[in-house]
């Protein structure tokens, strides 16, 4: 699907998230389903200052492939620089950030920045491909900066003749951010775009197997990309393979199953990052594994209050709905 990748069909890819796409959800997400994985974001000044935090980024298990590395800046030299830097880690391919909204990016000019100046994108996007030599370079963006700049037919034709081989977009404008519908009539106006032969995934809104099937079906994409659904929620990929392929629901994690795999990639944190870092960036996601599950706010509130592993390892194996009193 992306250049030689071959990915299946309808495949099923998860988003880059900061602070959440580290080594270990990347391997849980790929156990359970997700076709490829990517790093969260990375930025292009840190990598050619050899900022040991952005090197870690880079870092994968064999077990993630197919891999991306995603990376973003607002100079073109920083990011010919990065983009060799991370063809030497040798990941499956180099994705450019061309849609992050968050103001501290766009201020230097990156992310969602280069919506307003495609000519910037251009030679940005040609600079990455140049230096990416033989490894696929993909791309993941936004509709537009707003909409009245909603040009997306346009830049997907421009990517294409650079020889980008994938666009994923995030079906909502820069002005939106992570408000109000994502925008998926977009998304089917882009796959019908004359000329246009290079996947596109839909992004924005895919939150269970059933709207991601419908994203499929409604619009015509080639993948679809998920974010937030999947955190604390790995079985998402499963889940929707099974109701795209067989059109039924699999059923949902046992709360035993939900946390032993919540163990696992604590384990995989502390392996990954460290006894001390491992332990505090998994707090992200124990919200997500615990919802809904009678008395789980309990059970995270004693968790956060630990600083080591073996003692929330303790706690997620050993908790029972009915033992409250264990975690007062």
């Amino acid at each position: 699907m992306i250049q030689n990748l071959q990915l299946g069909r309808k495949p099923l890819l998860l988003a880059p998230m900061e602070d959440v796409t580290d080594s270990p959800f990347r391997q849980i997400c790929r156990k359970k389903g997700a076709d490829i994985v990517f790093t969260e974001f990375i930025s292009s000044e840190a990598i050619i200052r050899d900022s040991d935090i952005a090197l870690h980024k880079m870092h994968f298990n064999d077990s993630e492939r197919p891999f991306g590395i995603q990376i973003f800046g607002g100079r073109e030299e920083a990011m010919e620089g990065a983009t060799k830097v991370a063809v030497t880690n040798q990941p499956d391919l180099v994705d450019i950030n061309f849609g992050c909204p968050v103001y501290k990016i766009v201020k230097k000019g990156a992310g969602s920045a280069c919506l307003k100046d495609l000519g910037m994108m251009e030679r940005m996007a040609g600079t990455v491909v140049d230096a990416a030599g033989e490894l696929p370079v993909t791309v993941k963006t936004r509709l537009g900066w707003d909409d009245h700049t909603i040009r997306i037919q346009e830049v997907a034709l421009m990517l294409q003749n650079l020889g980008v081989k994938a666009l994923t977009v995030h079906a909502r404008t820069r002005a939106q951010k992570y408000k109000g519908d994502a925008r998926w009539e977009w998304l089917k106006k882009l796959k019908n775009t004359p000329g246009l032969e290079i996947p596109i995934i839909g992004n924005g809104d895919v939150t269970s197997p059933i709207l991601a099937k419908k994203m499929f079906d409604e619009t015509g994409v080639d993948g679809v990309m998920i974010g937030r659904g999947a955190i604390g929620n790995p079985w998402i990929f499963e889940q929707t393979r099974h109701f795209i392929e067989f059109g039924e629901m699999l059923p949902d994690p046992s709360i035993k199953q939900r946390l032993e795999l919540c163990a696992d990639q604590l384990q995989l944190s502390v392996e990954h990052h460290g006894a001390k870092y491992g332990v505090i960036i998994m707090k992200k996601h124990y919200g997500q594994y615990l919802k809904g599950i009678r008395n789980g706010k309990k059970l995270r509130a004693a968790i956060m209050d630990e600083k080591e592993m073996d003692p929330i390892l303790e706690l997620l194996l050993n908790f029972k709905e009915e033992e409250v009193y264990a975690l007062t």
